[in-house]
């Protein structure tokens, strides 16, 4: 049994769907966490599948967002991340959003509670041990500096890094409710939500030049030397960072005051800064998009500028990690293998996807692909017209080696469709005909046809 047991290091989202998915095709599985004999900058406990930024996994809309189309994918192909997400969704407009304890405990019980997978909690430093013939790495954007540097020593090419920021987190309670109010962006309701889902702060001209100046010019934690010159992720970037880019960079951005209106005025405001639930309970809040490397004394200041939180309590004060991933398109092949050493499989943020689903969708991609190798089969990817198959396609040779970036999973990097004899389809329709053609083919990929006795 031990000669055919699978090792998954990292106990995140991609390694606990991984483990999950290898438990489901009757794998013995050990799913390694170094946790809590070593921890991270950036976690806080020592559970399996923590949430350590946003408690977001964006737009539930399976028709019209490709994130929405991959949670539809995963939750088709027997996901245990999304179906931990779903029972522990809380309102967020159009996504789906998590109480992130909640969520973090359905995916270790589930774990926990299945003979075929066991936990060992200790760090794996260096290279896993020899006689592991069958090994997913799955440890995240904070791997270990012993792993990393064993990594770079057997693939001869140096991790690209970037920063990855957390927001803050407010208690509700101390929100003041005669300038805030409740309202979905264009009152669009989600899958737990009514269209009133997230609570908004307004601004005026005047509000919005005092408190960017405030950003700009505020305490800004220091980076060490060896991190200067690591690149920030686009889609993550610090609200100080934004700010510096132009006077309207946030209020274009995430504070873009846009199918909102202020009950107050009847009016939309110069601008807007939106909290979206971060509980079950409805008693926390995060403030969506202000990732911040501001000091903590600094945000304290800074963030009571903001209209509706002059008196607010933070539960949590926003931070910044140092995010590693590898140059996938050069290093791994398309089952995810490391070239220089096949029998390492590497899944999550750490082969450069970007966010908690894509990570949660590689790790299971590396679940099954372990599977099958262990089966002593070959198992066909899905195909390129799928959200899963479009983002293993872009990470494993789709991508520019020399270019490579982390990458939401987005429909340019779905096939286009075919013309046949007319106009192409253009927006809406384009992205809903490219979502019913996934739907059909993961249907497809997920239940092949039987061959035929002989």
């Amino acid at each position: 049994m031990t000669a055919q047991r699978v090792h998954v290091i990292g106990g995140g989202l991609a390694g606990s769907e991984a483990a999950w998915q290898l438990a489901r095709a009757s794998v013995p599985v050990s799913l390694h966490e170094m946790r809590p004999h070593r921890s991270t900058e950036a976690h806080e406990t020592d559970n399996l599948a923590e949430l350590v930024c946003s408690n977001s996994f964006r737009s539930d809309d399976a028709l019209n967002n490709a994130v929405g189309l991959l949670h539809e994918e995963m939750r088709r192909a027997g996901s245990l991340i999304l179906r931990a997400a779903d029972a522990s969704k809380v309102p967020a407009g159009g996504a789906l959003a998590v109480d992130r304890h909640q969520f973090s405990a359905a995916v270790q019980s589930a774990l926990e509670a299945d003979p075929l997978v066991t936990i060992e909690r200790g760090e794996i430093a260096g290279l896993p041990p020899a006689d592991w013939d069958n090994v997913i790495v799955a440890t995240g954007p904070l791997t270990s500096p012993a792993l990393s540097d064993a990594i770079r020593q057997l693939t001869g090419e140096d991790s690209l890094a970037f920063f990855d920021a957390i927001a803050p987190i407010v208690h509700k309670d101390s929100i003041d409710f005669s300038i805030a109010w409740f309202q979905s962006r264009y009152d669009k309701s989600g899958p737990a939500g009514d269209g009133a889902d997230y609570i908004n702060c307004p601004f005026d001209k005047e509000q919005y030049e005092t408190f960017l100046a405030a950003v700009i010019e505020g305490d800004k934690t220091e980076f060490k030397e060896w991190e200067k010159d690591t690149p920030y992720f686009e889609g993550c970037l610090p609200i100080e960072v934004m700010a510096a880019r132009g006077p309207d960079t946030l209020r274009y951005g995430p504070m873009k005051p846009v199918g909102l209106t202020d009950p107050r005025t009847g009016k939309r405001a110069y601008a807007v800064m939106q909290l979206r639930q971060d509980n079950a309970l409805g008693t926390l809040y995060n403030m969506v998009g202000f990732q911040t490397k501001l000091k903590h004394g600094e945000q304290t200041r800074i963030f009571k500028l903001i209209p509706g939180l002059e008196n607010a309590q933070f539960a949590r004060l926003g931070g910044l990690h140092r995010n590693t991933f590898l140059n996938s398109p050069r290093v791994l092949d398309d089952r995810l293998r490391l070239k220089a050493m096949p029998r390492l499989r590497f899944a999550g943020q750490v082969t450069g996807v970007e966010g908690y689903v894509e990570s949660a969708a590689i790790g299971m991609l590396a679940g099954r692909f372990a599977a099958a190798e262990r089966a002593g089969a070959e198992l066909v990817a899905p195909p390129p017209t799928t959200a899963l198959g479009a983002l293993l396609a872009h990470i494993t040779g789709g991508a520019d080696a020399t270019t490579f970036q982390p990458m939401n999973v987005n429909f340019g990097l779905f096939p286009d469709l075919p013309v046949e004899g007319k106009r192409p389809l253009r927006g809406k329709d384009r992205k809903q005909a490219m979502a019913r053609r996934a739907l059909s083919d993961i249907d497809a990929w997920l239940n092949p046809p039987r061959q035929a006795a002989e």
